[in-house]
């Protein structure tokens, strides 16, 4: 497993009555990651910082590792928002707060 990651996020789970998961996730959880300025969407490893768990309905920050990294490449930046997905349906939404990994940040 990887030790580095690419940026920190900040992640809120949708509650069961809003369409999100049944049960909690885990630590080093990899749902789909999709972005509005981008089709396709890529696994991404969220390894929650100071929690093993997140229950539905709870927020986290989050290590985030695209598995698809050349997607983002020069596209993202502090602040954009995103969704994370199981199949079809979203089960949260996040926000990038810090970019590590320079190939990835859009320096616009």
């Amino acid at each position: 497993m990887k030790d580095d990651f690419d940026s920190i996020a900040y992640l809120k789970y949708r509650t069961t009555d809003e369409g999100g998961r049944m049960t909690p996730a885990q630590s080093n959880y990899r749902p789909q990651v999709r972005f509005d300025f981008e089709k396709s969407t890529s696994s991404g490893r969220q390894v929650f910082i100071n929690k093993e768990w997140v229950f539905p309905g709870e927020e986290v920050e989050a290590e985030i590792t695209p598995m698809s990294p050349h997607l983002f490449k020069n596209k993202l930046y502090e602040g954009v928002k995103f969704e994370f997905l199981e199949g079809a349906k979203i089960i949260g939404v996040g926000e990038i707060l810090k970019i590590k990994n320079a190939t990835l940040k859009n320096n616009i």
